[in-house]
């Protein structure tokens, strides 16, 4: 594997999207850094990265807090200059509108929209003094419409979209691409297989080309990575090809 010299840091490193981004960037040569709330939940993704010869380095990080975000960033930019980027913290809960507490908005927006802020900022301001970088953010269906339950949720991507908006119309010209990648579909993971069995009954998972496989987001990543400047997209949507939109 030929190593660059360069990091790229996945803040949301979680089991699925998060794990493959990590290990696209990883195979392609970058240092990663990675990191999630429970830090010691990254041990399996440590180990296939090790395993297929690259470098990561992996530990606990909230997101929300200012302090934490700054010295993942930095840490990762002292051990390699900061070329990447992405922001993949998630916070989809759905709650009917009366039975969404202050608490749990609040904490959605901190997940989704504010933690994205902090992250986007910090990165912007590691990238800016060498005049290039790469700051990408998860986004959903939400991000785009508030549905029934996702008051919360949407409102939070709503936010983030803006902030992503924000940053690529400022930054880009400083030669920095921000770009905003919408996921509209079920992920393949546990979580969603199992809630598309409760909502959708005993054959929602017969057609599995309707769930998009992690990779596939990984890559996608890795597709806006390498635009040129004269051609940089800065939003994204993936679905499935039976996904109806």
């Amino acid at each position: 594997m030929s190593r660059r010299n360069a990091t790229a840091a996945v803040i949301g490193a979680g089991d699925f999207i998060g794990a493959e981004i990590a290990k696209k960037f990883a195979a392609e040569g970058f240092s990663i850094y990675a990191g999630r709330r429970n830090g010691d939940k990254l041990a399996p993704l440590v180990k296939d990265i090790e395993a297929a010869g690259g470098e990561i380095h992996a530990r606990s990080l909230d997101a929300r807090k200012e302090e934490e975000v700054i010295s993942f960033l930095n840490d990762a930019d002292k051990h390699a200059p900061l070329e990447v980027c992405i922001f993949n913290v998630g916070a989809n809960v759905n709650f009917p509108i009366l039975d969404t507490t202050e608490r749990v908005f609040r904490k959605v927006w901190e997940m989704a929209c504010y933690s994205g802020f902090l992250a986007g900022r910090e990165a912007a301001r590691l990238m800016l003094p060498r005049g290039g970088g790469n700051i990408f953010f998860t986004g959903a269906t939400a991000s785009l419409r508030g549905g029934s339950g996702f008051a919360a949720f949407a409102s939070a991507k709503f936010g983030l979209r803006a902030v992503a908006q924000a940053m690529a119309r400022e930054l880009g010209p400083k030669n920095i691409h921000v770009a905003h990648l919408i996921i509209d579909a079920g992920v393949d993971t546990e979580w969603v297989r199992q809630r598309r069995l409760e909502a959708l009954g005993p054959n929602a998972l017969d057609n599995p080309d309707l769930l998009m496989p992690p990779s596939a987001v990984a890559e996608s990543y890795w597709q806006l990575y390498q635009q040129p400047k004269s051609a940089w997209t800065f939003e994204m949507e993936i679905r499935p090809f039976g996904e109806t939109w």
